[in-house]
């Protein structure tokens, strides 16, 4: 549940989490649509008000914990750095095998 919180704190990385409501929102973007193939202006916009409040909050970057995201959100659509886990696991595995 707190995987990205535990090792972000482990660096002395701070996390600021969506609300409940928010997170809410987030899963059912995912799974109704994302994860169908669904992709929405609306649902976008969703997730970029999020990402906003985050901002507002502090926050310095953005994580995109889950594989689907990134298919809605990308780093043209956000000031800050995004750090999109898929890609970031891929070329870690990849830097591992080519070692």
């Amino acid at each position: 549940k707190d995987f990205f919180k535990d090792i972000l704190s482990a660096h002395s990385i701070e996390t600021i989490l969506p609300d409940a409501e928010e997170r809410g929102e987030i899963h059912r973007i995912i799974y109704e649509e994302l994860a169908q193939g669904i992709f929405k202006k609306s649902s976008k916009e969703s997730y970029l008000k999020i990402i906003d409040r985050l901002i507002l909050n502090g926050a310095e970057g953005i994580v995109l914990g889950c594989t689907e995201i990134p298919l809605l959100i990308n780093q043209n659509d956000v000031s800050l750095p995004i750090f999109d886990t898929a890609r970031i696991h891929a070329a870690a595995a990849f830097k591992f095998a080519s070692e």
